[in-house]
């Protein structure tokens, strides 16, 4: 297939070994890795990947760094993180997407299945959650968004691979989780607050602008943590996942409430 796969991972030797199982079907992968003091490295040199070091600054840096300078060997690229894997119909829909891609198509948004304790949380996690993943080599480029990163300069139109891969975000344990979101809350609660609300984008008819554009709506919102888990244990049906639903539904409202209290915190310092 005529697409080349980067991998951005820093101390992955866990979860790199199912991720490039389930991406066997590609003849060129490249590991972008930040300092991994751990087995990541030596695990994706045996594999047969290319291997490339730089620092981490941010998400959005990182994969413009490795876009520019990993000297990839086709015109797509896709972007997947050690903690998540391909299936047969996710490479199967990349193949397709690519084949019928117009000249105007820049990139497409692709979607994943939140894996936790080997269940698919499709109502707790408000499936489908859209990330820019698949791109035009020279044709996009990603700014950092929150914790995260979304597409930034855009040279042609962008489109959806519906078809899910697989994220296993609770592979660490919920020790790692909580450590690594309340460092996340952080930086989405100083987005959230610098981010006007624009009525126009809540609106939108894509889903990736209108889900952007709900937050820092929703932060201004009293109680809203409280909300967020009635949104996706009641009315979402999360109840219906179990107890592993239960837990994270529980968590994702802590993570809101830590956005709020950063948020107060970052309020009270500018206006002491």
């Amino acid at each position: 297939m005529s697409v080349s796969i980067i991998i951005l991972a820093q101390n992955e030797e866990r979860d790199l070994p199912r991720l490039l199982e389930s991406i066997r079907w590609c003849d060129d992968i490249h590991l972008v890795d930040s300092g991994s003091n751990d087995a990541t490295v030596n695990i994706a040199q045996s594999a047969g990947l290319r291997c490339h070091d730089h620092p981490f600054s941010s998400f959005a840096m990182q994969r413009n760094w490795a876009i520019e300078n990993c000297g990839v060997r086709y015109p797509w690229i896709l972007f997947l993180d050690a903690d998540e894997a391909s299936t047969v119909p996710f490479q199967h829909a990349i193949q397709e997407a690519i084949e019928h891609a117009p000249d105007s198509a820049a990139g497409f948004y692709c979607c994943w299945k939140l894996m936790a304790e080997d269940r698919w949380l499709k109502r707790c996690d408000s499936f489908p959650k859209w990330q820019f993943r698949l791109l035009r080599r020279g044709r996009a480029t990603f700014i950092d968004f929150g914790h995260g990163q979304k597409e930034g300069k855009i040279d042609g139109v962008l489109d959806y691979v519906r078809e899910p891969y697989l994220h296993y975000g609770l592979s660490k344990g919920w020790t790692m989780w909580l450590d690594r979101h309340n460092r996340y809350a952080t930086e989405e609660a100083a987005v959230r607050l610098r981010t006007p609300v624009s009525w126009k984008a809540i609106f939108a008819r894509d889903p990736s602008v209108r889900n952007a554009a709900l937050k820092p709506l929703v932060s201004r919102i009293p109680g809203w943590p409280f909300l967020r888990f009635l949104v996706a244990y009641v009315f979402s049906g999360g109840f219906l996942e179990g107890k592993i639903g239960f837990i994270y539904c529980v968590n994702l409202a802590y993570y809101e409430f830590l956005i709020q209290i950063k948020q107060r915190e970052m309020r009270r310092a500018q206006n002491p």
